[in-house]
């Protein structure tokens, strides 16, 4: 079916459509509105990784998991020290009380380990107690809450304070839920009156929102559907909601003002909306397979949390563009012109001068100094990516959250006031070995005396700096297992690091005395997780650029113009992500945004960012050149159609990007780092997008290449012809009515404006559902204007 026979199938079954559209968004909603329940709050770990296997080993089999959780005990009395017995009272007894806990598999402290050096304050006045509370990701998530309300409190002899790996992923998990809520209740407003204003109508405005609904609502049902079968994090909902608004956003801004300039031209409003559907409509779903292209990327890396955001990104694309597509033009059908309903302001309702237009006389301007613009924009881009090349990457620890939260607080403390960093260490584990005390004497040994080990533990002592420092002991006791064999390496520099990626390095380079060696903890989950998407990450950017190249391809026939939205795509994302390193990397604006620098980027976030922006970038490519192709088609002048292009749905593609980038920055209003940084990197790059690609850089590169725009191999054109997605369509779907049959004489077409075509006869009388009108003179009763063959050369 050609999608002009989908117009005008949508025009005669408008309201069967529309009463499935609202039945499915019914049941979707009574079946996915507790998606939330179904999903997960882990997924950041790989299972095939050596720092996973080594920690699950630890805990299933020796039954010794790492410390997640840390209690921070303060003396509250000013001079007296955690050795004063009245807070070692105090100590012992939280340590007890922690240790009685449900699922607290293990409990230690400074007061239980007879004193342990590193377990104190260099000033002595805090002392730390540990413990590890068992479970996976979601069960420890929803255990902490009842150890955060019990024991964060404070009276006449200590504080106590809880923080800890599952404190910290909690306490981030709960504020992005609240800080996502006031983002939604910041943005939604804005969004409506910018809609509104570009509009003119209050009706119109509303189309978007609704949109928006329909796929975020329908995407849920298949999120839960997943989670039944696969891990699912829970974090892909912010996605889906995101996403699910901005690109209704996008596909309804796009179809509403074709419809509307349809109209303007003087189609009826049936034969506007089958126009709409077979220009508009078609750009929508190419448009929707790019974005999908580029989310669908996220497969391959090993991370399940990753492939979550694919899982959300695929089917939010889907629904958004089954809105846009088949629902929207169905409810436009319904309403005609009462879609311009509740007016505010002046709009016009004939087709405005396009030679007039600011985007007219913008591309003009361009492509009379095309190679100067050109270096300009570019010079300008490459400067914005410098920082780029020096990019570090890590993973979010407890100062993502904001100063005064309480694990922020505790790992603060650790970090400025303790002289090692306890609560995350490296585990080294020897599955299935018992080892001679002799052998483990000197493995230990040799693993304090690596740069940037604080100390080592194991089953024969504890060691500091290539010597044993403490022989066997209570301190000790632990690591008695039959099992096997594992040790703990306290690091001296910040585990999250650059510095603990090459302790991990390090650690695992010392010979172990078994055949099997495992080192987990958070460094060595760095170094893990980096080499996974690492590994996979040349995969991932060629089967974009390679998949995105083919639909474009396929879209425009033209291997030029496809390969250059490619290069100038990830030039734009490149200057993004320079800024985006200058920002949140080196901390500049630190204080204004309200984040802590780390000297890192999140590793996951700059992904998302790139695989998300590269779709939304290709959205307003493929919008832009279908309308410059499709004035070349009719015209074969390349400037002209540039210009014309770039009138017709310049306005429309700023609108886009403001109403999209409106929702993305008020993201920036979280609490948490990597969330602003996913905000206001992801409105930087659509709105550099939108300005500096498609204003300037999009005509002086079509104005240089000229002719050779459109140019494509014959073998390639062939192919591309079979296949049948050009945007040019066959003479019979051109000439002839899919609603009335009958064609009418075409007469030669005048190249100035799409508003002057003619036919030299009406069409005849068109009934859909029983009403009867005549299509306006001067266009064919299928809703097109003709198209002449394009003068020397293919499409």
């Amino acid at each position: 079916m050609s999608f002009r026979s989908l117009g005008a199938f949508l025009v005669r079954r408008r309201r069967w459509v529309l009463v499935a559209a609202l039945i499915f968004f019914i049941g979707a909603g009574a079946y996915g509105g507790d998606v939330a329940k179904s999903l997960t709050t882990g997924g950041f770990n790989q299972e095939s990784a050596e720092s996973t296997q080594a920690l699950r080993y630890l805990d299933e089999t020796l039954g010794q998991g790492t410390p997640n959780v840390v209690l921070l005990v303060t003396s509250e009395r000013p001079g007296v020290t955690v050795d004063d017995p009245t807070v070692v009272a105090a100590g012992t007894a939280v340590t007890n009380e922690l240790a009685g806990v449900e699922h607290m598999t293990q409990a230690q402290s400074y007061w239980t380990l007879g004193s342990a050096p590193p377990l104190r304050s260099t000033e002595g006045d805090s002392a730390l107690v540990f413990g590890h509370l068992d479970g996976n990701d979601d069960e420890v998530s929803e255990r902490i809450d009842a150890v955060v309300e019990r024991f964060d409190r404070a009276d006449d002899v200590v504080a106590v304070k809880v923080g800890g790996q599952a404190a910290a992923y909690r306490e981030v998990g709960t504020t992005i839920e609240h800080d996502l809520r006031i983002a939604e209740m910041i943005a939604l407003p804005i969004t409506l009156l910018v809609l509104v204003f570009v509009f003119r109508s209050v009706v119109a405005a509303l189309l978007p929102l609704l949109g928006g609904a329909f796929a975020i609502v329908g995407t849920f049902v298949v999120l839960k559907l997943l989670a039944q079968v696969t891990s699912v994090s829970i974090f892909s909902l912010n996605l889906t909601t995101a996403l699910g608004l901005g690109l209704a956003i996008d596909y309804s801004l796009f179809v509403v003002s074709r419809y509307r300039e349809e109209r303007a031209n003087g189609l009826e409003p049936h034969d506007a909306v089958i126009a709409t559907v077979s220009t508009a409509g078609r750009s929508v779903l190419f448009s929707g397979l790019t974005v999908a292209v580029s989310l669908s990327a996220l497969l391959l890396f090993p991370l399940p949390f990753l492939k979550s955001f694919a899982y959300a990104g695929i089917p939010v694309v889907a629904m958004a563009v089954i809105g846009s597509v088949l629902v929207l033009p169905s409810l436009i059908a319904v309403l005609g012109d009462r879609v311009n309903a509740l007016s505010i302001g002046h709009r016009a309702t004939v087709q405005p001068n396009l030679t007039q237009s600011f985007w007219y006389r913008s591309a003009k301007r361009v492509m009379r100094r095309p190679g100067i613009v050109a270096v300009a924009a570019t010079a300008l881009l490459l400067v914005l990516a410098l920082p780029f090349l020096r990019i570090a990457m890590g993973l979010p620890d407890d100062r993502v959250l904001p100063a005064d939260a309480s694990s922020r607080e505790v790992g603060d403390a650790i970090r400025d006031d303790y002289d090692s960093n306890e609560a995350f260490g490296l585990t080294v584990v020897l599955p299935g070995s018992q080892v001679a005390d002799a052998d483990l004497d000197r493995y230990a040994v040799a693993l304090s005396a690596t740069p940037d080990v604080a100390r080592v533990d194991a089953r024969t002592g504890i060691y500091i700096k290539g010597k044993l420092a403490l022989p066997a002991g209570p301190l000790t006791e632990r690591f008695n297992t039959t099992e096997g064999e594992w040790i703990s390496v306290v690091p001296a520099v910040e585990p999250v690091s650059s510095a603990g990626e090459q302790l991990a390095h390090a650690v695992r380079a010392v010979p172990a005395p078994a055949a099997e060696r495992l080192v987990g903890g958070f460094s060595a989950e760095l170094v893990d997780t980096k080499d996974g998407i690492f590994s996979k990450l040349p995969w991932a950017l060629g089967f974009i650029a390679v998949a995105t190249f083919v639909l474009l391809l396929l879209s425009f026939g033209s291997v030029l113009v496809a390969a250059k939205a490619i290069v100038l795509n990830t030039l734009s994302l490149t200057a993004t992500f320079g800024a985006m390193v200058w920002i949140f990397q080196d901390g500049h604006f630190a204080d204004a945004l309200n984040f802590t620098p780390t000297g890192m980027l999140d590793l996951t976030t700059p992904l998302l960012m790139f695989c998300i922006a590269f779709g939304m970038s290709m959205d307003y490519e493929v919008f832009l050149i279908s309308r410059i192709k499709e004035e070349h088609d009719r015209t074969g002048d390349n400037d002209e159609s540039v210009a014309i292009g770039l009138a017709r749905c310049g306005r429309i593609i700023t609108a886009a990007a403001a109403t999209i980038a409106v929702v993305f920055v008020a993201f920036a209003s979280s609490q948490i780092t990597f969330i602003k940084l996913f905000g206001i990197g992801l409105a930087l790059a659509v709105v550099m997008d939108a300005t500096i690609i498609r204003a300037t850089l999009v005509p002086a590169f079509m104005k240089l290449a000229g002719s050779a725009n459109w140019w494509t191999p014959a073998w390639l054109q062939r192919v591309i012809d079979r296949v049948g997605l050009s945007e040019v369509e066959s003479p019979a779907e051109t000439t002839g009515s899919v609603l009335s049959g009958p064609s009418a004489p075409l007469r030669p077409a005048d190249a100035s404006t799409a508003a002057d075509l003619t036919l030299a006869e009406p069409a005849s009388v068109v009934d859909l559902d029983g009403a009867s009108y005549r299509p306006a003179e001067g266009v064919s009763s299928n809703g097109d204007r003709p198209e002449p063959a394009v003068p020397g050369g293919s499409s």
